[in-house]
């Protein structure tokens, strides 16, 4: 059973930076495909980035490009979300989640990650960012 367990998460003030960790206990067929999910209260759970070890692909969130980075340390158990120039409504919850291939590649790769593509959740890292 695949465990995920996320850190980094703080408060910062607007223009400020935070670099999130998510360690995967094992590296298999099962987490290639990882994301970054976040949710903010009384909003649904929104997909951020995924990174597909296989080949590096990554995708983003619009609201998030040029700010964020995905990336994945080189024994592919680390997932980093390193988050630049934050608002305040990138406040949220941000939640590590990993499945197969399939969220991560066509066809379900182009509408964006969802929830429910994904099987492994971490139990999230609070991100607050202050004006």
């Amino acid at each position: 059973h695949v465990q995920l367990v996320e850190s980094g998460g703080g408060s910062v003030q607007a223009g400020g930076s935070l670099r999130l960790s998510c360690t995967a206990s094992e590296y298999t067929y099962r987490t290639v495909c990882m994301a970054w999910f976040r949710q903010a209260p009384g909003k649904e759970r929104e997909g951020v980035a995924t990174f597909y070890s296989i080949n590096s692909d990554t995708s983003y969130a619009d609201s998030v490009k040029g700010r964020f980075t995905i990336s994945q340390d080189n024994a592919k158990t680390t997932l980093y979300l390193q988050m630049s120039s934050l608002q305040p409504d990138d406040t949220a919850m941000y939640y590590c989640a990993a499945d197969s291939r399939g969220p991560c590649v066509a066809p379900m790769a182009r509408q964006g990650p969802r929830p429910g593509d994904f099987s492994y959740w971490g139990q999230g890292t609070q991100v607050t960012v202050s004006s």
